[in-house]
């Protein structure tokens, strides 16, 4: 009975910390809040599954971040995903939902190394030497990637934000 108790506050305390991350870079790659969903409960069962400890919570926040891109990765990979659509969803499927602002739909815009490069630096915070290691690119390629997402960045919302003087 203890055992079962620890259990469920250790998946407690992992959906707590990781659920939102985790759906939120599986959205920048697949751009399906259903598949987003998919992801983040796969990594979630993983990370309770993990025979291995973890050296501390940047190693294992480290974790959950490469597992969720290799796993979204997997998905974009998978002929399925390009070939077919569940009926069941055709019919009914909702217009999607407007963007927070111009710069979110900017960013989602972007070639999937730019943007999973702006993401981690922009949204989650990471510097380019952390990116570089989650990600397995070297340093200049991920400095590189911003870069260029940044000046991409800048000539999609130039028109946008020129009249407004900002």
């Amino acid at each position: 009975m203890e055992t079962r108790r620890a259990n469920e506050v250790e998946a407690e305390r992992l959906v707590g910390a990781y659920a939102d991350l985790i759906l939120r870079l599986s959205y920048t790659y697949l751009k399906s809040t259903h598949d987003a969903e998919d992801i983040c409960q796969t990594v979630l069962l993983k990370l309770m599954g993990a025979p291995a400890r973890f050296e501390g919570p940047e190693h294992e926040r480290a974790w959950v971040i490469r597992t969720t891109a290799n796993a979204c990765k997997d998905v974009l990979r998978s002929g399925h995903r390009r070939r077919t659509v569940g009926l069941e969803a055709a019919p009914d499927a909702a217009a999607p939902e407007e963007p927070e602002s111009e710069v979110v739909d900017a960013v989602m815009a972007l070639p999937c190394k730019y943007r999973e490069a702006i993401y981690l630096h922009y949204y989650e915070g990471y510097s380019i030497r952390e990116i570089a290691k989650l990600t397995g690119r070297s340093e200049s390629a991920v400095s590189a990637h911003l870069s260029r997402g940044r000046a991409k960045l800048r000539t999609m919302l130039e028109g946008a934000y020129c009249e407004q003087g900002v």
